[in-house]
């Protein structure tokens, strides 16, 4: 089958009911894309599906047949960093950072839904990413400092 993962077409071999997820890291070598529980529950595996966040453990590759996948390695373009992951560099968020690209992803999705979002906003766009080291705090900073990077005429 084709899948047009990252602004590419890839012709992908796999049973329809494989895992997105499965398919990115062991069949296409994309592993920034994390494995965490396997039940759509902490966010490790979130992608982008036309542009919607949504976890990658629990969707069938079938599933994405003529949609746009973005990972963690495509969220970048032309050299560029997207905003969601210059802010997590500048406020320094990661301490493991097993949880980072998920947490990045949803970061991303929600930004390009709500330009400025609110604490709640955040905290609620975010509720479903665990990070078992805690640095919440740190990640809500950066989600938003990454809006008024991604503003209009921001300079940063």
């Amino acid at each position: 089958m084709k899948l047009k993962i990252n602004g590419t077409v890839r012709d992908v071999e796999a049973p329809q009911d494989m895992p997105l997820l499965w398919v990115l890291r062991d069949l296409l070598g994309m592993t920034g894309t994390k494995y965490g529980c396997g039940v759509a529950q902490c966010g490790a595996c979130t992608v982008h599906i036309d542009g919607e966040a949504v976890r990658s453990c629990s969707t069938n590759v079938s599933e994405v047949k003529g949609r746009a996948v973005t990972t963690i390695e495509g969220l970048s373009t032309g050299g560029s960093l997207h905003p969601v992951q210059r802010a997590w560099i500048e406020a320094d968020v990661v301490q493991c950072g097993y949880c980072q690209p998920g947490q990045i992803m949803a970061a991303a999705a929600l930004i390009r839904i709500k330009p400025k979002p609110s604490d709640g906003d955040i905290d609620e766009a975010l509720s479903g990413n665990l990070c078992r080291c805690g640095t919440y705090q740190r990640i809500r900073e950066a989600v938003h400092h990454a809006a008024a990077i991604a503003a209009p005429g921001a300079k940063s």
